[in-house]
């Protein structure tokens, strides 16, 4: 589910280079990491990639919210159930719920980032 509401500011991630084809292929290659060789720069880099999934993470987890709460607006004349969203996103019943509740929330506090 989602977490609490932040009042710290969103820390920028760092970008996510995207890798070559043929680099993808080989299932030891992660964003070039297993090619840095100094521990201090792997660990930054390696930092640097965590904070940016995390981010990535907690804005796709905003934008699922918004979307199963504008696709159970009673307004809509195609609406969903929220049976109907949690089977689409793979979720609970519950949790659907609770992330139609949180999408109404970010809407109507616009507060989503």
């Amino acid at each position: 589910m989602a977490e609490p509401e932040r009042t710290e500011p969103r820390l920028r991630p760092a970008p996510l280079l995207f890798e070559p084809t043929e680099a993808t292929a080989d299932p030891e290659h992660f964003f070039d990491l297993e090619s840095i060789e100094d521990p201090r720069e792997l660990l930054a880099r390696a930092t640097e990639l965590t904070l940016a999934f995390r981010a990535a993470t907690d804005r796709s987890v905003e934008f699922q919210a918004i979307a199963a709460a504008q696709l159970a607006d009673p307004r809509r004349f195609d609406r969903l159930t929220t049976a109907a969203i949690a089977e689409r996103a793979d979720w609970t019943e519950d949790y659907a719920k609770k992330m139609v509740e949180f999408g109404r929330e970010l809407l109507r506090t616009g507060t989503q980032q």
